[in-house]
C-alpha cells in the first residue's frame, strides 16, 4: 500500500521501508518482541497522508553498543588532563510492515466521582466573649 512511512522514536524522526533496518537509541521493547512507533506520515504511489489510519510494525532485533567516543579536557601549562569515554546504547529494530489498519480505540467514558458533601465554611470572625 505505502512505499514509505516517518516514524518518531526517541524524539527523532526517520523515514523507513518495509524490510529495511535501522538503528536506533534504546527502546523499552525486549528483543524479538514487536512494537507499534508513532506513525507521522505515510507516503508513496503520488500519495501522502498526514493523517494516516494504519500502523507500522517495528520488531527489536537487537540491543547494541555504539561505538566508543573519547572525551578529554587538558588545560594548557596546568599539567591538567581529564579523560573519559562514551558508547550510546542502541537497538536495532526491523520494520516489518506499514500500513497494516490500526485498531481502533474502545471509548471509554470518564468514571464520574460522586459530589463531595460541603462542610460549613470555617469563620474567621472571633467569638464574643
Amino acid at each position: 500500500m505505502a512505499d514509505y512511512a516517518i516514524i518518531s522514536l526517541g524524539g527523532k524522526q526517520y523515514r523507513v521501508r518495509e524490510g529495511e533496518k535501522l538503528l536506533v537509541d534504546r527502546v523499552k521493547t525486549d528483543e524479538g518482541k514487536t512494537f507499534h512507533p508513532d506513525l507521522l506520515f505515510v507516503g508513496g504511489e503520488g500519495k501522502a497522508d498526514f493523517k494516516p489510519k494504519v500502523q507500522v510494525t517495528a520488531k527489536v532485533v537487537g540491543h547494541v553498543l555504539g561505538d566508543k567516543i573519547r572525551i578529554g579536557k587538558y588545560k594548557a601549562k596546568k599539567g591538567y588532563r581529564r579523560h573519559t569515554g562514551f558508547r550510546s546504547r542502541l537497538s536495532q529494530i526491523e520494520i516489518q510492515s506499514i500500513g497494516a489498519k490500526s485498531a481502533a480505540k474502545p471509548k471509554s467514558e470518564p468514571a464520574k466521582k460522586p459530589a463531595a458533601a460541603k462542610k460549613p465554611a470555617a469563620s474567621t470572625r472571633k467569638k464574643a466573649e
